[in-house]
């Protein structure tokens, strides 16, 4: 059903484009009017004087209406129900561990600094110079 609905939109909406270039702009029928245009003027078309212009506008509303129903039906099929509502109940679902020091990396070319042993105090100078 998803994939005949998103087929159905594609070709919609192909056709809407094409009747959009196909059809004549405002400014097309004063030029019509003193004899510029193909065929004699715009008497001359397939359609009519006014005829082509009724019928390729309502077919394009017609098929406007039925890309915007598509388009909001696909939007209600599509939709993700199962996602989490928020950042925080993501966060829940990663346990947190503190099981030892976070895994190296070693397929990376930045300088790794030795961490401290726990077994120093406090007090006691190491290898590591202290930050600043």
């Amino acid at each position: 059903m998803q994939t005949a609905l998103l087929a159905v939109h594609i070709l919609v909406a192909i056709a809407v484009v094409v009747l959009v270039l196909i059809q004549h702009g405002k400014g097309a029928d004063a030029g019509a009017a003193f004899g510029a245009g193909a065929a004699g003027g715009a008497s001359g078309s397939v359609f009519g004087a006014q005829g082509a212009s009724n019928f390729l506008s309502r077919t394009t509303a017609v098929l406007a209406t039925v890309f915007f129903l598509t388009s909001l039906s696909m939007a209600y099929m599509f939709r993700t129900v199962d996602a989490p509502t928020s950042l925080m109940e993501q966060g829940s679902a990663v346990p947190m561990t503190q099981d030892g020091p976070p895994a190296v990396d070693n397929n990376t070319d930045a300088p790794v600094i030795p961490v401290a042993p726990e077994s120093a105090s406090p007090g006691e100078v190491g290898d590591v110079p202290e930050s600043p």
